[in-house]
């Protein structure tokens, strides 16, 4: 199955954390030639000065036992094998590993970039929707005052905030402009040879905080909004960080209230919401009850998890309401299973699917949970499910959810039903036509072809070499 699905396009990933991308060997080695050292917990990396025995570098290289500690808390690879699972939940694990990656640089963020195309690359993913903010919006959101704040005073911070945004989003700007380009010349993507992953197309969505005081929270969306609004390169927003914390809880009605004052001020930005990423017991039954139909209501055009699904007080009414609004779900089986302890069937991606939302398999933090876009494609068929069909059905719907620009292959939204450029085929003059006229249809004929080569091509070299 590994081999078989690892062969086969997958579309695009887009719910996809840059930050948690690499894997901890990759901070590790970033770390090492940064000369970075290890706390005396042997379990973060902090900055210099250090002994020489603490350094990453020697760790790395002469302990390989404490070298795969940090591993294990960097990452959730140790709480996935039973490692300290006593101690510390997978979402506490997960979460936490954050913290122990050490500090951020041009060199780390351009690295991840790097990274981030090659695996997807070798994964047989075309499109990223990165969720990625540059430092100057995060150093902006921290150094914000914080102040009270309620839904009665947003349009007045709003006003005295934008203001100063645009001196921040300049520095934005340059700062992902000098990422990229060093991403690509790593990858040599200028070059007679160039890396593969200098294939992977790339967008991004901006994110703002849950889990800080409200005007530092209201920041965070602003300039989120600003920036995507500005840049191309961003094609929406999200936010980010545990919705069971406790001010995500508290704050929920506030957040989703600033949500809705940024986007009438702000209508061309597009909008996916992580929400409903909740489990029973994880959080009292109050906050299972209305967390997707809220998000839907602040103007969600995609939902990130959704695992709460069936404990809202109306899911029947929300579940159809996103089918008939074509309004997908990004599911991300490993992340649930390891964070939630949602999985087989309890996950709700059966449920999803039958009551006809269009669904899309993504990754969330790859490098964190140690996984990858194939190893979630082997899930859904091992757990869910799944056959071919209902794959190549979300690979499809993870391009046309995509919030790239263009016209799409398929008529109105509905993966299956060709438009009419495309009917007598993907390599008819008229859809090639409209493949070079919209970045949307360019993927997803792309992806048809591959398709066709993977069917046609590797399945029977497959069979030829290890047999039906």
């Amino acid at each position: 199955m590994r081999l078989f699905l690892k062969a086969m396009p997958k579309g695009g990933d887009l719910h996809n954390h840059l930050g948690g991308t690499p894997y901890a060997e990759d901070y590790l080695r970033w770390a090492a030639q940064a000369g970075l050292c290890v706390d005396d917990s042997g379990a973060r990396i902090v900055a210099p000065p250090c002994p020489q025995a603490q350094t990453v570098k020697r760790m790395s290289e002469q302990t390989p036992f404490a070298f795969a500690r940090l591993v294990d808390a960097m990452s959730t690879r140790g709480v996935q094998q039973g490692v300290g699972a006593n101690d510390a939940s997978g979402h506490t694990q997960f979460f936490g590993s954050f913290d122990r990656l050490g500090p951020t640089s041009p060199s780390v963020e351009a690295g991840a970039l790097a990274v981030a195309r090659q695996v997807a690359a070798g994964d047989r993913v075309g499109y990223l929707e990165l969720i990625h903010n540059p430092q100057a919006l995060i150093a902006a959101t921290l150094g914000a005052a914080d102040m009270p704040l309620d839904a009665s005073g947003l349009a007045a911070f709003y006003s005295r905030t934008i203001k100063d945004a645009k001196p921040v989003i300049d520095r934005a700007i340059a700062e992902l402009d000098a990422n990229e380009a060093a991403a690509g010349k790593a990858l040599a993507c200028g070059g007679a040879k160039p890396d593969p992953g200098c294939g992977v197309a790339i967008r991004y969505l901006a994110w703002g905080w849950r889990d800080l005081p409200p005007a530092q929270a209201f920041t965070s969306l602003i300039l989120a909004f600003a920036l995507a609004d500005r840049d191309p390169r961003y094609v929406g927003i999200n936010i980010v960080q545990p919705e069971d914390w406790v001010i995500a809880l508290r704050d929920y009605d506030l957040h989703m209230a600033m949500l809705r004052f940024l986007a009438e001020r702000h209508p061309r930005v597009h909008r996916t919401l992580h929400a409903g990423e909740l489990a029973f017991g994880l959080v009292p039954p109050a906050a299972l009850r209305h967390h997707i139909a809220k998000a839907l209501e602040a103007g969600a055009e995609r939902i990130g998890h959704g695992t709460a699904i069936a404990y809202e007080e109306d899911a029947v009414a929300t579940l159809a309401r996103m089918a008939r609004d074509d309004i997908a779900v990004e599911i991300n089986l490993t992340s649930n299973a390891v964070i939630l302890g949602v999985k087989g069937d309890d996950h709700p991606l059966r449920l999803y699917r039958r009551a006809g939302v269009p669904t899309l398999l993504s990754t969330d933090d790859q490098g964190i949970l140690r996984t990858d876009m194939t190893q979630e494609y082997q899930r859904a068929a091992r757990e869910q499910g799944m056959g071919y069909a209902d794959l190549k059905q979300m690979a499809r719907t993870s391009l046309e959810q995509a919030f790239i620009d263009g016209t799409s292959i398929w008529a109105d939204r509905h993966v299956g039903a060709r438009v009419s450029p495309c009917t007598a085929g993907w390599t008819d003059d008229r859809c090639r036509s409209l493949a070079r006229s919209s970045a949307k249809a360019a993927l997803q004929v792309q992806l048809e072809e591959d398709f066709q080569i993977f069917e046609d091509v590797t399945v029977l070299n497959l069979s030829k070499s290890i047999g039906p």
